[in-house]
């Protein structure tokens, strides 16, 4: 507040004055009347002097405690909307600790470009964190925020372009801010596949040279959908370590193997990461002969200096030889655990080392050679997941005695878990239905094959010095990777796919990695006290709707938001808040 001196009537008018911000612009609002300066002469000897004292101590006095008067009758103007998010605060914070923001400053030094690639790219983030959509829903509502973007929506789309060409960077970058910040076990690499589908009819074409030669492979393929769909798909592979924090990903083609993208990108990972050496922990489905034996080579010698790995092993998949030493109740030793809610159940497991006779694939993808290398193999049996096994099949051989009495009903995709106990099935290619005149009967004999393996999982390393436990143990964390691709598919929607080019796939995929990477840090930050469903909720509902002269009205807090405020030094407690305190808040630059 301050005096102000004008003109009324063509004589000197003192008043005192409020001055704010309001869409951009300097406004003034008359806090009191006081008069004409010659009647105030009347009364005090300098009128001027005396009230910007008063002004002044008026001031002090409203610092801290401030009164906004409101209009009850206001009305909203048209097509307005004055309610702002402040929740990517939180996210913000994080990118800023993560560099990503001087890392776009530098690269756009040597760019000719008229838009800002760190305002596209944290808009992209911070939606796709709170409010997930298309990129151009995302320009449509980017005055959620407090921000000031000023960007076009096709300028977004040319910015994917550049952000794929940083992709293999970025990670890189993030990596080494990650060991800074927070430190990192980079000796486990956690990897898994999954895939994200496109609502489209129609495939990728592959290219092709005059020669015929493959030059490049269609991005966009029909294959084995984790969703159970007929969509074309995309593959991405994510190796995360041992603190569940993301450290890379690939995309690949929809039409490949998952099995043949682990080695490229351990091998890329190796490389731009300047690490010495990976123990790789995978599912069943990475085991393949080639994975292992180029990962630990003959590992026949426990100096060899080669890389590791920790994958499940399939019992009913496996050769009868390994089935009999799994039946086979010599050797095992029994323990009694409990789980979470306090039941016992019992666990016993055995393991030993040995030889085992792999063959290898040549450029041309056929088998070339034979090879001898040495692992430890280790089995458990476990009564809670016997249990868990029998069950699932239970209800999988009931679906398929419905089948086989009304197998009008059912067609290859509302068929799944229940064909395979069923004889003689077929499926038309055309339709996916069940054709007519079969003669359809239970698979007794499966079932009772299964049965015999129930409860039962191996294990296979090359770090034949573990114990049983310290095995178990490693693989379990297997379950933190399965929990980030939710995240990526549930939480941030990655899926359904709506950029059409290879380079903004990638640069939509790149997107959500960093946005599990913040978020994956956000909860070692928060030293795990949350869920991820419970800081996302907190962080949406964290909004603010605009009141009069730059002052925002808060109406959500709870104890995740407490969180916040003690990790990051925020005062997040405030019903009212300026503008002038809420751009505080938003240039965090603490560092951990």
């Amino acid at each position: 507040m301050y005096l102000k001196k004008s003109m009324s009537n063509g004589k000197p008018y003192l008043s005192f004055v409020q001055g704010y911000r309001q869409d951009g612009k300097v406004k003034q609002k008359t806090i009191e009347k006081l008069g004409y300066l010659e009647d105030l002469e009347k009364e005090y000897p300098d009128p001027i002097a005396h009230f910007r004292q008063v002004a002044k101590e008026r001031s002090r006095s409203e610092a801290s405690q401030k009164t906004l008067e409101l209009n009850l009758l206001a009305k909203l103007p048209d097509k307005v909307a004055l309610r702002k998010n402040l929740g990517y605060a939180v996210p913000k914070a994080v990118y800023s600790l993560l560099g990503l923001k001087d890392y776009f400053q530098n690269k756009q030094r040597h760019l000719k470009v008229d838009y800002n690639l760190n305002s596209i790219f944290s808009l992209l983030i911070f939606n796709r964190f709170l409010f997930p959509s298309s990129k151009k829903s995302a320009f449509e509502t980017k005055n959620s925020f407090f921000e000031s973007y000023n960007f076009s929506l096709a300028d977004i789309y040319r910015a994917l372009d550049y952000f794929a060409g940083y992709s293999n960077e970025i990670q890189q970058h993030l990596h080494g801010r990650i060991c800074e910040l927070i430190g990192r076990d980079s000796q486990l690499g956690y990897y898994d596949v999954t895939n994200y589908y496109f609502e489209i009819p129609y495939e990728d074409e592959d290219v092709y040279d005059e020669d015929r030669n493959m030059i490049k492979k269609g991005q966009k393929k029909r294959g084995p959908s984790k969703e159970h769909r007929k969509d074309p798909i995309i593959q991405m592979g994510l190796l995360m370590d041992a603190n569940g924090i993301p450290m890379a990903f690939n995309t690949f083609s929809g039409g490949e193997s998952e099995k043949l993208s682990l080695l490229p990108t351990i091998r890329r990972v190796k490389k731009d990461f300047a690490l010495e050496r990976v123990i790789v922990v995978a599912d069943r489905g990475l085991n393949t002969s080639d994975n292992t034996a180029f990962l630990s080579g003959k590992n026949h010698d426990d100096m060899a200096g080669n890389d590791g790995y920790v994958y499940g092993q399939s019992v009913l998949g496996a050769d009868k030889q390994f089935k009999e030493w799994v039946l086979n109740q010599e050797d095992y030793l029994v323990k009694k655990e409990e789980d979470k809610d306090g039941n016992t159940f019992f666990f016993k497991h055995k393991s030993r080392i040995c030889a085992r006779k792999v063959q290898l694939k040549g450029r041309d993808g056929k088998r070339a050679r034979r090879m001898e290398i040495y692992q430890k193999q280790m089995v458990y049996y476990s009564e809670k997941y016997a249990r868990k096994q029998k069950k699932d099949r239970d209800r999988a051989i009931a679906k398929a005695k419905e089948l086989i009495n009304n197998p009008g009903k059912y067609t290859r995709a509302t068929s799944l878990g229940a064909a395979g106990y069923v004889n003689n099935i077929k499926f038309l290619k055309e339709t996916g239905e069940i054709p007519d005149g079969l003669v359809l009967s239970l698979n007794e004999a499966r079932i009772r094959e299964e049965e015999k393996y129930d409860g039962y999982y191996s294990i296979v390393t090359s770090e034949k010095h573990l114990s049983d436990t310290e095995i178990r143990d490693i693989y379990k964390g297997l379950w933190e990777i399965e929990e980030s691709f939710k995240i990526i598919k549930s939480e941030f929607k990655a899926r359904p796919v709506y950029v059409k080019k290879d380079e903004h796939m990638e640069a939509h995929f790149l997107i959500c990695f960093v946005a599990l990477v913040i978020m994956r840090v956000l909860e070692q930050m928060l030293r795990k006290k949350h869920t991820v469903k419970q800081i996302r909720n907190s962080l949406i509902n964290y909004s603010c709707s605009y009141l009069e002269q730059n002052y925002y009205l808060f109406d959500y807090r709870d104890d995740v938001i407490k969180s916040f405020e003690s990790t990051f030094d925020f005062d997040l407690s405030k019903k009212i808040m300026s503008k002038a305190e809420i751009k505080k808040i938003l240039q965090y630059k603490k560092q951990v």
